[in-house]
């Protein structure tokens, strides 16, 4: 069902990851796509996928990125905001360069973009946003102060986007928990028992996995589409249950 035709999507940071799939299933489902990146193209992007070298934490590099956009497939009408970089440091070890990395990207880079593409969605006849936050932008990883942080501004902004930009543009959050990309595997990789730490967290799961992209990507295909043209103004959490139950082992009591 290409329930998403003659629609204009663009996809930060859609080369690898969450955000690949993103790119696979938007387009598969009809809509024109173009996404983006700091460095070149990638290699195995299809040929039908657009892309744009750009820096979504600089003003300047997202309107090149809104114009090409509309050069290619004309204006934009969805925006998924996955561009995101990841630092494990807690708030005294964070220095200024580190701030300006991981908030530029994480934050401003959202922030930016929804400047930038929200009055054309509104000219256009409406839009629909969705920012992909995390679990961290609601319970706190240790070590991870300006990434927990950042999260959480994307939940924050998306409910005023939602607020103040209705009821042309919807907005929505989707906030993943474990799924595993090649970031969750360097993770495991730096325990000093790497399987059996990722058998600990698998087992932290109610839904007995961790996530896949293909599982964001089927909720932001979702959310993007008129089946949800009631929703806005939400943060889904995507995390097999992970969040939803005691931390404390049930042994204990």
């Amino acid at each position: 069902m290409r329930r998403l035709a003659n629609r204009v999507a663009v996809v930060t940071g859609g080369g690898r990851g969450i955000g690949r799939a993103i790119v696979e299933r938007l387009a598969a489902d009809g809509a024109g796509v173009m996404t983006c990146g700091r460095g070149d193209r990638p290699k195995d992007l299809p040929e039908t996928i657009g892309w744009t070298t750009a820096d979504v934490s600089v003003p300047e590099q997202v309107s090149r990125l809104k114009a090409e956009t509309e050069k290619a497939f004309g204006p934009t009408t969805i925006l998924v905001n996955n561009a995101g970089v990841q630092l494990e440091k807690t708030v005294t070890a964070s220095t200024d360069a580190d701030w300006d990395l991981l908030m530029g990207t994480n934050a401003r880079g959202v922030f930016n973009t929804a400047r930038a593409f929200i009055p054309q969605m509104e000219a256009a006849g409406g839009g629909a946003i969705v920012n992909i936050g995390s679990i961290s932008g609601r319970i706190a990883d240790p070590s991870m102060a300006l990434y927990n942080a950042s999260k959480a501004f994307v939940d924050g902004l998306t409910r005023s986007i939602a607020v103040d930009h209705g009821p042309a543009v919807r907005c929505n959050a989707v906030c993943p928990g474990w799924i595993m990309t090649a970031m969750a595997d360097a993770a495991f990789a730096q325990a000093k028992d790497p399987l059996a730490a990722e058998r600990d967290a698998r087992a932290r799961h109610p839904s007995g996995r961790f996530g896949r992209p293909e599982d964001i990507a089927a909720t932001v295909a979702w959310l993007v589409s008129d089946e949800a043209g009631f929703v806005t103004g939400q943060c889904f959490v995507i995390d097999g249950g992970l969040t939803a139950q005691s931390p404390i082992h049930p042994g204990l009591y």
